[in-house]
């Protein structure tokens, strides 16, 4: 019997004085992990030298000038640049988001060209990332303009789906920014996204409110009477298992989240702190709705424990599995739909939780 061609896993070193270079270097001194996957890291042989002699750790990696001359059974590093930036762990810098972006758009550009198979990407510094080729508030931003699809912020653990109606924008803007269109496109994401990512015919959807009790009648605010409750009972008559809004303070407490499939939060920490306080460190960030998959650990920088060795790489690893996962399950939804002679009942499709 042929072997499976192993899945290869684009990886971008994020921020060089973050946890990421420690993130990446601790999940594959797992041999098993070899086993798994391809890891395709996209950095330079001195910079990756220099961690593990930092860490006094021992890989064996195999140095390439391409993405396309990675080798199964190896730890592969593309050489994306040649010179030797100065690695200060814990020094938020230009120098760490100078080569995060070199990693990143390299990384990106050879998945756009299916040279590795998925991408997980390693913590940025939203600040000191910023510059004319990076404009964006996140990953998320950056993947949209570069893939095809429409893009979601989409969290994941073993407990729950967090998506964001709106990411990495500023409170008083919210209000502002969720418009019909909005929810229905993001509903019509997750669902895809659920049905096609995670074999759920029929997945259930909850929405939060966007104000405190949802507005209790428009007593506090108007916007969920006004804009999600019709956009909701609109979703639900086009055949949508979409319900709420739902108080959002009660929510999780009250484990009203186990009832659904996926939760959609109004704004970024809404949904955030409760997926990380249930989930840290086991939660990964999947970007949702484009062509290519795309996962991160659910944690930034880390810069107060960079270079000492304890950074917990669960999150990271979690990422890889779930990038594995998803690229199986997308490829096999994508082969049972592709022909219409088909006769496949997708309803029975395994259900994942």
């Amino acid at each position: 019997m042929q072997e499976a061609k192993k899945i290869k896993v684009g990886i971008s070193i994020g921020d060089l004085n973050g946890i990421g270079c420690e993130l990446v270097l601790k999940t594959f001194l797992d041999p098993r992990m070899l086993e798994l996957c391809t890891p395709v890291v996209f950095a330079s042989n001195k910079s990756i030298s220099t961690w593990l002699k930092l860490l006094n750790y021992q890989i064996n990696f195999n140095g390439v000038g391409t993405s396309e001359e990675s080798l199964d059974g190896k730890f592969n590093v593309v050489n994306v640049w040649k010179d030797q930036p100065e690695i200060t762990p814990g020094v938020s810098n230009q120098t760490g988001g100078t080569y995060a972006l070199k990693s990143l758009q390299a990384a990106v550009k050879a998945l756009k060209n299916n040279s590795v198979d998925v991408l997980v990407t390693a913590p940025i510094d939203k600040s000191n990332i910023q510059s004319e080729s990076f404009k964006f508030p996140g990953h998320t931003d950056y993947l949209a303009q570069e893939l095809e699809g429409k893009s979601l912020m989409f969290m994941i653990s073993s407990k729950l789906r967090v998506g964001l109606l709106t990411d990495h924008i500023p409170i008083k803007s919210i209000s502002d920014h969720i418009t019909p269109e909005l929810i229905v496109e993001k509903v019509t994401t997750v669902v895809k996204t659920l049905q096609r990512d995670f074999g759920i015919s029929k997945p259930k959807i909850a929405l939060l409110g966007i104000n405190p009790h949802s507005g209790d009648q428009g007593v506090i605010g108007s916007e969920d009477d006004q804009t999600l409750k019709p956009t909701i009972v609109k979703l639900q008559e086009e055949g949508n298992m979409v319900f709420g809004p739902y108080a959002a303070d009660g929510f999780f407490g009250s484990e009203n989240y186990k009832n659904f499939d996926a939760i959609l939060a109004a704004y970024h920490d809404q949904g955030l702190i409760p997926f990380k306080t249930l989930s840290f460190g086991q939660g990964v960030n999947y970007t949702a709705g484009l062509s290519k998959i795309r996962t991160s650990p659910d944690h930034g920088t880390a810069f107060d424990i960079a270079g000492k060795g304890i950074a917990n790489e669960h999150s990271f690893k979690e990422a890889i599995f779930l990038a594995i996962q998803l690229y199986k399950d997308r490829s096999q939804y994508d082969e049972l739909t592709s022909n219409p002679l088909e006769k496949v009942n997708l309803k029975n499709m395994k259900r994942k939780n």
